[in-house]
């Protein structure tokens, strides 16, 4: 289960707008138009993350900050938002405890990576390294290989690219190697490419100073720890330059600053494209590839190593009622044998997303073939274009197109507009926006 985020902002719109792209992302999400709200709602739960506005009108955020590391004693981090804040103000939310500062009008990106950061970097209880990485899963000659490959490579400092379909398990092998090497008591930091859509780009990468305050980047923030880049070839070239620069040297300066800041971290870069053609074809710059290429690793499809396909069904099963507390269910030999041969086009992140569906929707103790046969025979098989559209204004038919390929995936992401933005490789406020122009509905049932 992930955390529970208090939003407090007098804007419904805003209230709601934050809610909906939290609850896309697993949050539990609470809201509250005003500090009275927000005091009550404390009172009754402590949530992980507060975003919390300055500007309301009957207690100023800056006020209730106070109150909330004051009176109520309450060990939460906070972050700021406000549509007119200063510098000043920034540094003044900082010092009475708040983690971070958001400006409105809301960055989709930032906001989500800020979250992300706070919530990873909160105190918790550091289980084994062993539990909290476990190795790639499987039985097969491949996955011994990778096993082997990413103890390895674990050993060592240097970067890593991760090769792989999406839903492979790159984000996965990521984490093994944090894990077992020897930064695993730094910060993990993953980074999905279309954080980096915004204008504020290079300042995320990189950091800014700006009057005097100082605000860093993701280059900062993983100090000591490691950054993870899910795909390296989707990064603009100016970017891709940065990169390449600060790995090279070992140092970089923030955007509008002169001081060099060393650089101590390990990059591991993920691509679904094969690196050699996204070199030839531009959209991987070649000196970064070929620092990357030093260890260059393969992720398997789930497809190539079939014969894994029973212990992964355990093992997914016996997360999902750990972290979700979902219902405990078994597996027959023949729904196995039919899932062994099932083609998983889309990889691991696919047989998770339906075994999560059969353990929330079914009723027996065993999921038996029959049951297996509804669900694959529910799942659309390819995305084509509605019929008779052959005859329509060429709008038109693209619009059909678009509205039938972008439900068939939404469905595929099991309603998550963040992860179906990463599987067809479109920036998430660009997807939002033609979610909504087509009239697609992107809520989930319970929300």
């Amino acid at each position: 289960m992930k955390s529970t985020i208090l939003v407090v902002d007098d804007e419904p719109d805003i209230c709601h707008s934050v809610k909906d792209i939290l609850e896309d992302e697993g949050y539990q999400v609470l809201t509250a138009e005003n500090g009275g709200s927000a005091r009550r709602l404390l009172r009754e739960q402590t949530p992980d993350l507060i975003l919390l506005d300055i500007w309301m009108p009957d207690i100023d955020g800056i006020s209730l900050l106070k109150e909330i590391a004051g009176e109520m004693r309450l060990a939460v981090p906070v972050v700021m938002m406000s549509g007119h804040g200063t510098v000043e103000t920034a540094v003044e939310a900082t010092r009475l405890g708040a983690r971070d500062y958001i400006e409105k009008p809301l960055s989709l990106a930032k906001l989500l990576h800020t979250v992300d950061h706070v919530l990873s970097a909160a105190p918790a209880a550091a289980p084994s390294a062993s539990r909290h990485y476990p190795p790639p899963v499987g039985r097969s000659p491949q996955m011994q290989q990778l096993r082997d490959s990413l103890d390895h490579l674990a050993a060592f400092d240097s970067p890593v690219l991760l090769q792989g379909e999406p839903g492979s398990g790159k984000t996965f092998c990521a984490r093994y190697l944090h894990g077992h090497g020897r930064r695993r008591s730094g910060p993990f930091m993953d980074v999905h490419t279309h954080i980096f859509s915004d204008a504020d780009a290079a300042s995320l990468l990189l950091g800014e100073e700006h009057a005097g305050h100082a605000a860093p980047g993701l280059l900062e923030r993983t100090r000591g720890g490691t950054l993870f880049i899910a795909d390296i070839a989707e990064l603009a070239p100016d970017l891709q330059e940065s990169l390449y620069a600060a790995l090279a040297t070992g140092q970089w300066v923030r955007r509008h600053g002169s001081e060099l800041q060393q650089l101590d971290l390990r990059l591991i870069a993920g691509t679904r494209y094969d690196p050699e053609q996204a070199v030839q074809s531009g959209r991987l710059r070649k000196d970064l590839y070929q620092l990357l290429a030093v260890a260059p690793l393969h992720i398997p499809p789930l497809r190539e190593h079939a014969e894994d396909v029973s212990e992964l069904l355990h093992y997914v099963v016996d997360q999902l009622v750990e972290r979700e507390a979902l219902p405990y269910r078994t597996f027959s030999v023949a729904a196995q044998n039919r899932l062994r041969h099932y083609p998983w086009p889309g990889n691991i992140r696919e047989l998770e997303g339906l075994v999560r569906r059969l353990l929330m929707v079914g009723l027996e103790a065993q999921i038996e073939l029959d049951e297996i046969e509804a669900v694959l025979a529910s799942r659309p098989a390819a995305v084509a274009p509605p019929s008779g559209n052959f005859d329509l204004p060429l709008r038109e038919a693209r619009e059909q197109f678009e509205k039938a390929y972008l439900e068939y995936h939404l469905q595929q992401a099991e309603g998550s507009v963040g992860r179906m933005a990463t599987q067809i490789g479109v920036e998430r406020t660009h997807l939002y926006r033609k979610l909504r122009a087509l009239g697609i509905d992107t809520r989930r049932e319970g929300k």
